[in-house]
């Protein structure tokens, strides 16, 4: 079966580093999904406008198609714990093919557009195959049980910023300082980094670099910088 993309995701997060590892992780994340032809008629979003969530069947577009392996290593299990690959979200899949869930902020204008998005784990770029309605009432089941492990969200980082850092949100976009707080609370390092303690470290985000330290107090914003060639639009 051959399937196309009818979507494709612009993102917040413009590169693998620092994009979150599930959604809801980073709710002042934004994104906008903007429909192909001849998918973008607005008949075919009716009914999305009074729904809260919907979920996106999207493509693991920055992987490297590899040879089928059965098991993974999970980052979230330190890397040296191997389980069943369908047992886990790893990128590495047999389709290369992930499920999200995001909130609906809105439709896009003009109708048929496509859907401005909140708290996506996906990066910018990303091609989404279908949308479907979250359905809470079915699909939300307080008992389930992950594998043993993976469900843990971990303490986070408590997270500073440097004077010079913090005057630099004057001009940039309302949602940035927050968008790194809470990326950054979430702590994107691998696990091997988390073991290793301290660190200095670079991520794109919403059309800026920003530079970033982990002391034994947390995390330090130090540097957010204007990228004028991130192509953003």
């Amino acid at each position: 079966m051959d399937i196309h993309p009818i979507a494709y995701l612009r993102s917040d997060f413009e590169g693998r580093f620092g994009t979150p590892r599930q959604p809801g992780l980073v709710p002042a994340a934004r994104a906008e999904l903007r429909l192909e032809p001849p998918y973008n008629d607005a008949s075919a979003l009716r009914g999305l406008e009074t729904c809260s969530h919907c979920w996106l069947v999207f493509g693991f577009h920055a992987i490297r198609p590899g040879p089928w392996r059965p098991t993974v290593r999970p980052p979230r299990l330190g890397g040296n714990q191997r389980l069943g690959v369908f047992a886990t979200r790893s990128p590495f899949r047999p389709n290369g093919l992930g499920l999200s869930l995001a909130r609906i902020e809105a439709l896009l204008s003009p109708p048929g557009r496509g859907l401005a998005l909140r708290g996506c784990d996906l990066m910018d770029g990303t091609p989404i195959f279908d949308i479907k309605p979250y359905l809470p009432a079915i699909e939300s089941r307080p008992d389930a049980r992950p594998p043993a492990g993976l469900g843990e969200t971990g303490p986070g980082l408590p997270v500073e910023w440097q004077a010079e850092a913090q005057a630099a949100l004057a001009n940039a976009p309302a949602h940035l300082g927050a968008l790194i707080e809470q990326t950054l609370a979430a702590d994107p390092r691998p696990a091997y980094h988390q073991r290793r303690g301290r660190g200095s470290y670079g991520m794109r985000l919403s059309g800026h670099e920003v530079r970033w330290t982990v002391t034994d107090a947390g995390a330090r914003v130090i540097a957010v910088t204007p990228l004028e060639d991130s192509g953003r639009d």
